[in-house]
């Protein structure tokens, strides 16, 4: 009643650098699946998930998107569990259920580190406290690196041997911080001062207007970002393929 198998996609990220557009920045994916079923339309599972996602505003037709100049990159190191609803009942290797669609809900912590480019080096930004954390300048604390997420999806699963399934699946992650891309204020902090109290790389990372403005747009506090993994799976049926749910 147990699978293990390799999951192999893409991943990209919904938030105040993309906020719209689906599939943009797509990065390559690969993880690791472990599932056991308990009925032949539930079943439990296990994953662990490596990727990254990135965003930039220079390619965005948004010109207050443009002006705004800002960009990040982050890996992403997810592992999570959760359950597996079939829409029909299926069994890996089982000749008259052979395929179904399903969806999956669970509970999963991943790593993160965002970063973006400083003199032609990536720099992280979550130690600079580009919006005022650990400063005079905000009552924020620097935002953790390890976060919580939800993960839900929906997929197809079909047999293609007695031992191996073909999986599809599509998975979105709802997280609860605002600073996977680091940007959460709806302003920007006067450069002047935050250079004064963080430094002026800070400074020089935390606004980056095309017109030198230090006010405008930074982000949308109000919500918060989103990844999504879409991509294959292949499924190795572990034991005894003769001990079925049916006869």
């Amino acid at each position: 009643r147990s699978e293990i198998g390799v999951m192999a996609g893409g991943m990209y990220y919904i938030g105040d650098l993309n906020p719209i557009q689906q599939f943009k920045n797509t990065q390559p994916s690969l993880g690791l699946l472990f599932r056991h079923s308990i009925h032949s339309r539930v079943s439990l599972r296990a994953s662990a998930l490596y990727g990254s996602v990135k965003a930039d505003d220079n390619q965005s037709n948004n010109e207050l998107f443009k002006n705004r100049n800002l960009s990040f990159s982050s890996s992403i190191l997810e592992l999570a569990a959760g359950v597996e609803f079939n829409y029909l009942p299926f069994e890996v290797g089982h000749n008259k259920y052979r395929g179904t669609a399903y969806l999956t809900v669970g509970i999963g912590v991943f790593k993160m580190n965002p970063m973006a480019e400083y003199e032609d080096h990536l720099t992280a930004l979550q130690p600079l406290g580009t919006e005022g954390q650990s400063s005079s300048l905000s009552s924020s604390s620097p935002y953790g690196l390890t976060q919580l997420a939800i993960p839900f999806g929906i997929g197809v699963r079909a047999t293609i041997s007695k031992r191996v399934s073909f999986n599809v699946e599509f998975g979105v992650r709802k997280t609860f911080t605002d600073y996977l891309d680091d940007v959460k204020s709806d302003t920007f902090i006067d450069p002047v001062l935050l250079s004064e109290e963080n430094g002026p790389i800070t400074a020089a990372m935390s606004n980056k207007n095309l017109n030198g403005a230090s006010n405008g747009y930074r982000g949308d506090s109000s919500t918060t970002d989103w990844y999504i993994f879409s991509g294959v799976m292949i499924m190795i049926k572990l034991g005894d393929p003769s001990n079925c749910f049916y006869h």
